[in-house]
């Protein structure tokens, strides 16, 4: 079972040798992983028995970081940090290259925010790099606010627990698109809309649905490549003169043009490299790739979901 304490230093030492550590913040626990690290931050898929890849949040302890994770800051955004960072508002950036594909499902924005609680401040201000962290909760669960809700449902999985008392806000956090025209909200949470709109001083428009930041993998089709992708096999799709790039795990597809998932046949580390690979295919000449189902278990369940929403039919 999680270790539950409130030994930061330990919690530190835990996430940077690439391990999880779930963490207290104002709205509910998250489950918190290096987000600069794509393994670490597919272990979080994994415990979590996440679906398909949706974006993650990532959480930093000092808002001189954002130019290290975002390529810019506008003035709007610059406004509601002012008013409401730390807090349970989280916004949408332009990513940097530091920030791997895996965090941001394959798009091109991170959602960022500064949460509102001591002892993970602490904690974020101490590390070298900022923590991914979605709710600490398998998909599907009521999200956690007290460490003993987190270990009932993962306490068999995630190695500590940082005990920071019961969470103040309780609901997750406003995500909000800054860049569009006008301002969107995009999950509602415990920032109000009339905050926002009083702070900005203008209106903005509400869209909540199924492809919501928050979870853009629930589109139909997400984060395909520009090359056309097929399932290897589909008969109804072979072209013989089509020059083809091959995405494989364990061996299970060869090549002149392959990128490997893991050849040792690692689901955690297939997770890692899918966005990657995906993105590299893409940039080589060729007119296809190709791509087999993965083993239907754990995260392999997760990549074929993906890939089955990248590959054309």
């Amino acid at each position: 079972m999680s270790l539950i304490s409130q030994d930061i230093v330990r919690a530190g030492q835990i996430l940077s040798s690439g391990d999880l550590v779930a963490i207290p913040t104002e709205t509910v626990y998250g489950l918190a992983g290096n987000a600069l690290d794509p393994l670490a931050v597919a272990k979080i898929f994994e415990a979590k028995n996440r679906p398909f890849f949706d974006p993650l949040i990532v959480h930093i302890g000092d808002v001189s970081q954002l130019h290290l994770f975002t390529t810019s800051v506008s003035e709007k955004a610059k406004k509601l940090m002012a008013e409401f960072w730390p807090g349970p508002l989280t916004l949408l950036f332009n990513k940097s290259t530091l920030i791997p594909d895996i965090v941001t499902s394959g798009l091109e924005k991170v959602a960022i925010r500064m949460p509102n609680h001591p002892m993970t401040l602490k904690l974020l201000q101490s590390l070298p790099f900022p923590l991914a962290a979605p709710s600490a909760n398998p998909f599907g669960y009521v999200s956690p606010t007290k460490a003993a809700h987190v270990e009932s449902h993962l306490g068999h999985v995630v190695p500590m627990i940082l005990d920071g008392g019961p969470c103040g806000v309780g609901v997750e956090s406003t995500i909000v698109d800054v860049g569009s025209f006008p301002v969107k909200i995009l999950r509602l949470g415990g920032i109000t809309v009339e905050q926002i709109e009083e702070c900005l001083n203008e209106k903005v428009d509400i869209q909540i649905s199924s492809s919501k930041p928050s979870a853009p993998g629930m589109l139909e089709s997400h984060y395909a490549p520009r090359k056309p992708m097929f399932w290897h096999g589909d008969t109804s799709l072979v072209n013989n003169d089509a020059k083809t790039g091959y995405l494989s795990f364990e061996g299970n597809l060869s090549g002149d043009i392959l990128f490997e998932l893991s050849s040792k046949g690692d689901l955690t580390e297939a997770a890692a490299r899918l966005f990657q690979g995906m993105r590299w295919l893409d940039e080589q000449d060729i007119d296809r790739i190709e791509v087999k189902r993965l083993p239907e278990l754990g995260l392999g369940r997760a990549m074929n979901d993906r890939l089955n929403r990248a590959c054309r039919s």
